[in-house]
């Protein structure tokens, strides 16, 4: 992606009284900074920070690309604003919407989001953030939390490695 070099020196800033260009999400002034293709806002340029697989949030470039409506509206070509989009709002349950809507990595959060049930865990109850929490969703559309999961997992892989029996 290319950079783009602030036009203004922080020292004149200071000087004159003119605010540096900011990175919307975290507000820095000394990381290169980019727009983002969807909102045009000022994002730090630093997608290249993050390991794959790692799933670190420590990337605002990538944060706002992956965890935001407004980004997920570019990326379809819905027209219009992302907080007005039908085609947004259905095409996400209710939590996930909310979250991809007011999260940290949004510069305008979603006014007014739409009350919603938690999700539970279908095995311990546990209460899940889908935004933030590991989970699996099953088939049947039940969700469990990482540790019922795990357990799930390993109890398939005993069943997978058993001998089976001849018939």
């Amino acid at each position: 992606m290319r950079r783009i070099k602030p036009t203004v020196s922080r020292a004149l800033s200071r000087q004159s009284g003119i605010s540096p260009r900011r990175c919307g999400p975290r507000g820095s002034t000394t990381k290169p900074l980019t727009r983002t293709p969807c909102c045009g806002n000022w994002i730090c340029d630093d997608e290249d920070d993050y390991v794959i697989f790692s799933y670190a949030r420590n990337s605002c470039h990538r944060n706002h690309d992956r965890y935001t409506l407004c980004s997920s509206h570019y990326h379809e070509q819905h027209k219009g604003r992302w907080q007005d989009c039908d085609k947004c709002r259905k095409g996400f349950e209710t939590e996930m919407y909310v979250w991809y809507g007011t999260n940290e990595y949004n510069f305008e959060k979603l006014e007014n989001p739409p009350a919603f049930e938690p999700t539970h865990c279908d095995t311990c109850g546990r209460v899940i953030h889908l935004g933030t929490d590991g989970y699996i969703l099953h088939p049947n559309g039940k969700y469990s939390c990482a540790r019922c999961g795990a357990k799930q997992m390993r109890q398939l892989l005993k069943e997978e490695r058993a001998p089976r029996k001849k018939k």
